[in-house]
């Protein structure tokens, strides 16, 4: 194989195994080249990810060594993608009845959902994940695409038990907004013991759903590392039950009225991990 065509294989293969650890002589028996070939191309492709700001190789000494593409989003990049996210909000034809969002074009988008769940991973990636969790429906789609990045599998909260599920565990919770009793459930095949998981949602208000969720793990002794939300509303009357998160967009304000909605940037640059 050419140089330049092994070169377009590996860089391929990396982006599609991110956070897995993958020998040199795996690659060097798959493309018939030396390990010092082998090096030389990965020193290529680290310097091309790092330069186009998606990512770096990450490379692991010893016998078991080897290098693990790390998904990264530089700020230059990041900066744009939330821009973007602001002024798709902005549009006043989103204005629903009840100064609610439509934001299911957004959740549908496979090029917006990808870049969302990018850079979540992107700030969850030194936490060791083990599973990202979600509560059903409309955060499913970017809680896959960090999924997807973190190279974790995906636990979906169900509102309602369902006879798939086999045995669950359930929770009564009060909804941050409406202060109504809900309950969510959870199959108890989905989580190992002392998990280390990251809650994603595409909304959050004064956060009773995710402190429900928070609550539903504890009964299966999961660690919660980290929170992501797409976006989070700006309300001073609502006391926040979640405070350690991180949001890629605010609504600051919503005036069905005027037909006028002003969105910001959310806390994902002040944002950091807590380890």
């Amino acid at each position: 194989m050419k140089r330049s065509d092994r070169l377009v294989a590996m860089t391929n293969y990396l982006v599609e195994h991110p956070m897995e650890l993958i020998s040199l002589p795996f690659f060097s028996d798959m493309y018939g080249a030396a390990k010092s070939s082998i090096s030389e191309d990965l020193a290529i492709i680290n310097k091309v990810f790092k330069e186009d700001g998606i990512g770096y190789l990450e490379s692991v000494s010893g016998a078991a060594g080897g290098v693990k593409y790390i998904p990264d989003v530089s700020k230059e990049r990041a900066g744009k993608i939330i821009e973007k996210l602001c002024l798709e909000l902005e549009d006043p034809s989103r204005i629903l009845p009840g100064g609610y969002l439509f934001m299911s074009d957004i959740l549908g988008n496979p090029s917006t959902v990808r870049n969302i769940g990018r850079l979540f991973a992107s700030r969850f990636t030194g936490l060791n994940i083990d599973s990202v969790v979600t509560v059903a429906t409309k955060g499913i789609p970017i809680a896959y695409a960090a999924a997807e990045f973190l190279h974790v599998p995906v636990i979906i909260v169900r509102r309602d038990p369902k006879v798939t599920e086999g045995s669950t565990v359930s929770i009564n919770y009060v909804s941050g907004s409406s202060k109504k009793i809900q309950t969510m459930v959870l199959s108890k095949r989905s989580l190992s013991s002392r998990e280390n998981v990251c809650i994603i949602d595409d909304f959050m208000k004064a956060g009773g759903t995710i402190n429900g969720i928070k609550n539903l793990l504890q009964e299966f002794d999961a660690n919660v590392k980290a929170i992501g939300v797409l976006a989070e509303a700006e309300d001073e009357e609502e006391d926040r039950v979640v405070e350690d998160y991180m949001s890629l967009v605010q609504i600051k304000n919503v005036d069905s009225t005027k037909r006028h909605i002003e969105v910001i940037k959310g806390n994902y640059f002040e944002y950091k991990n807590r380890e």
